[in-house]
């Protein structure tokens, strides 16, 4: 097979999966579709008894500390009285909803029910601190009428493993096994239902990335790119994670930047819009977590000098990424570095395209690049903060 029929069906393949053969309203409907993307909400409630840590869970699934600004409010008492909504912080299109705690004394069904309208919410995590109690498996019951999705959540594992680290014959795995075993007995009525064990404080161990997983599974392709972006980067799995996902709209960017390409203008040569290009990467730039507030909450973490953690990312374009997004003093003498734009101007200067399928296919290739690029920043960034493992 030559290269050129190689571009040709890998950009007849793109146009297949948006269902259309007119290369022009394919690209319209690309963007149309990145745009979406960004458009589609997505309403996770969380809910389960007092104290069992709702507003920790909300915060950490969001890349917050507990005290920090836009936090959810943390207590050993009940803080939430009412449905309270937090947005995420860089995707704003992303909405937890802590709901009032299940366990109060005065707790009634119809009233609790009327208030949180179940209808509203995409997903509903119940979580608890010990044991799963009859509002629980009341809830789930209530929730499986709506044809909602639920899901069980052991919190503050991170305290058990604590209360019995020093003992004798300690087994960690048994121990969680015990913790897993005696959740899932309180609500087998509803059909042994998974329960995931996490800590809040350090959501790279236990369960977290399998509950992100199960959740992904569950959700529609919009709605699963909403969440894979949100959660914050917390171990190397979770960044193959996001690498898997952001690949796979890499067809969609290089198709919504090729309406130069498409439509040429006479005696000119082939356009891309790197506009397109750059908003992309910059999504990954988020998403993957190199961008300033991220790179702060993962230091106060892994208690890492901040210094050690940007000095990890070395690659061009994450450098120019980072360049791009920063606002300085005008007096400020900032070291040179090349921008985004050049970096891409240089990249598509050297070809010179003959038709739309070439250019598609080599756009695909150079957001690839620049998506690896970042992804090994990103690793490197992970073991400079201790969490390579």
């Amino acid at each position: 097979m030559t290269e050129d029929s190689s571009a040709d069906l890998y950009f007849s393949g793109a146009l297949e999966r948006l269902g259309e053969c007119d290369p022009n309203v394919a690209v319209a409907k690309a963007k149309e579709k990145l745009d979406s993307l960004d458009s589609v909400t997505l309403n996770i409630a969380v809910t389960g008894e007092t104290g069992a840590g709702k507003s920790a869970f909300i915060n950490a699934f969001r890349g917050l500390n507990d005290d920090d600004d836009n936090s959810a409010p943390t207590g050993i008492t009940e803080t939430t009285k009412q449905v309270t909504m937090y947005t995420h912080p860089s995707k704003s299109n992303v909405r937890l909803w802590d709901l009032p705690g299940t366990g109060m004394p005065n707790f009634k069904a119809n009233k609790f029910l009327k208030e949180v309208k179940l209808e509203t919410y995409d997903l509903f995590i119940i979580i608890s601190s010990e044991r799963f109690k009859e509002n629980d498996v009341f809830l789930a019951k209530e929730i499986e009428k709506k044809q909602k999705r639920f899901y069980f959540v052991r919190t503050k594992i991170d305290n058990d493993i604590r209360s019995v680290a020093k003992t004798r014959n300690f087994d960690e795995q048994k121990v969680l096994c015990t913790i897993r075993e005696d959740c899932q007995r309180n609500v087998k009525e509803l059909g042994n239902p998974k329960v995931f064990l996490i800590s809040s404080y350090d959501l790279g161990k236990y369960d977290f990335q399998d509950l992100v997983d199960t959740l992904e599974l569950d959700l529609s392709e919009n709605k699963r790119f909403a969440l894979v972006q949100s959660v914050p980067v917390s171990s190397l799995a979770m960044l193959e994670k996001k690498k898997e996902v952001m690949e796979k709209f890499i067809w969609l960017a290089a198709l919504a930047s090729g309406l130069g390409a498409i439509i040429p203008v006479p005696l000119l040569p082939m356009v891309i819009d790197k506009m397109v290009l750059t908003t992309y990467l910059v999504h990954c730039h988020y998403t993957l977590g190199l961008n300033e507030k991220s790179l702060i909450k993962l230091s106060e973490r892994m208690n890492k000098p901040l210094s050690q953690l940007k000095s990890a990312i070395k690659s061009p374009l994450a450098l120019a990424v980072v360049d791009k997004l920063t606002i300085r003093p005008r007096t400020s003498v900032a070291k040179p570095v090349k921008s985004l734009e050049d970096l891409l101007d240089a990249k598509f200067l050297v070809t010179s395209f003959m038709n739309a399928s070439e250019a598609f296919k080599f756009t695909c290739t150079v957001l690839r690049g620049a998506l690896n690029d970042m992804i090994n920043d990103m690793r490197q960034v992970l073991q400079a903060a201790g969490l390579n493992d």
